[in-house]
């Protein structure tokens, strides 16, 4: 790949695939990774190996250590996109598994995004946000607030897609959102405020049942009330 000098210049798919990252999958979230550790001992060395560089080049990546993998995800968050310090840190990631005997497994990198049918996204964005505990103006990284992305990168991105008009269909799922028990009754008020309606709360404290402008439902949940197993 041609250097880019540009370190704000967000990168096309044509340039990442001519940067010849055998490791990494781009997906909407940014560049990914997944190397098998073997153990959780390695993947902590791994880890914390990739930590000093990331340090060092004061550019971090998100990490997901479990048994056996580690993975690794690389989004330049200031220009909202992967840009050449991710090429580069991509690099030194790679180098530093291979050091490590640990093996990618670009096969299996994978992201969630929620997609929900809309004719008017606008009426419903302020909703998703406060179901995710986000502020007004927080966790849209597209102009006009197509989206709703949560910031650590914990919950599945929102996308809005452009439909007709149309009667509110039945519908087959629905997002459950877990909280802290001392935060739910604030968590549902916040997206009741931001146009939510209260679908049901028969089951409150367990779970309350919320819909956004156009019937789409979600369910605040924490353990309060839930039973509990046998000491």
């Amino acid at each position: 790949m041609a250097e880019i000098l540009d370190p704000q210049q967000k990168l096309t798919n044509q340039q990442l695939h001519d940067a010849a990252l055998a490791d990494w999958r781009r997906l909407p979230a940014g560049l990914h990774a997944r190397f098998a550790t073997g153990d959780f001992a390695a993947g902590l060395r791994l880890a914390d190996a990739i930590g000093l560089a990331a340090d060092e080049a004061n550019h971090h990546p998100d990490l997901d250590l479990r048994y056996g993998h580690l993975s690794v995800r690389l989004v330049s968050h200031d220009v909202g996109g992967v840009t050449s310090r991710d090429v580069a840190m991509a690099r030194s990631i790679s180098a530093l598994a291979a050091e490590a005997g640990a093996s990618a497994e670009p096969g299996r990198v994978q992201e969630v995004e929620l997609a929900i049918d809309t004719a008017d996204a606008s009426r419903l964005v302020s909703f998703w946000r406060a179901v995710y505990g986000l502020a007004p103006d927080e966790g849209s990284d597209q102009p006009g607030g197509v989206e709703v992305v949560d910031p650590d990168g914990v919950m599945p991105t929102i996308w809005f897609q452009d439909t007709e008009p149309h009667e509110e269909p039945r519908q087959r799922f629905h997002l459950d959102v877990w909280v802290a028990e001392e935060t739910a009754d604030a968590r549902i008020e916040q997206a009741l405020g931001a146009g939510g309606t209260l679908v049901s709360d028969t089951e409150a404290p367990s779970f309350t049942v919320l819909a956004d402008a156009d019937g789409n439902k979600a369910c605040i949940c924490s353990v309060a009330g839930r039973h509990q197993p046998p000491e």
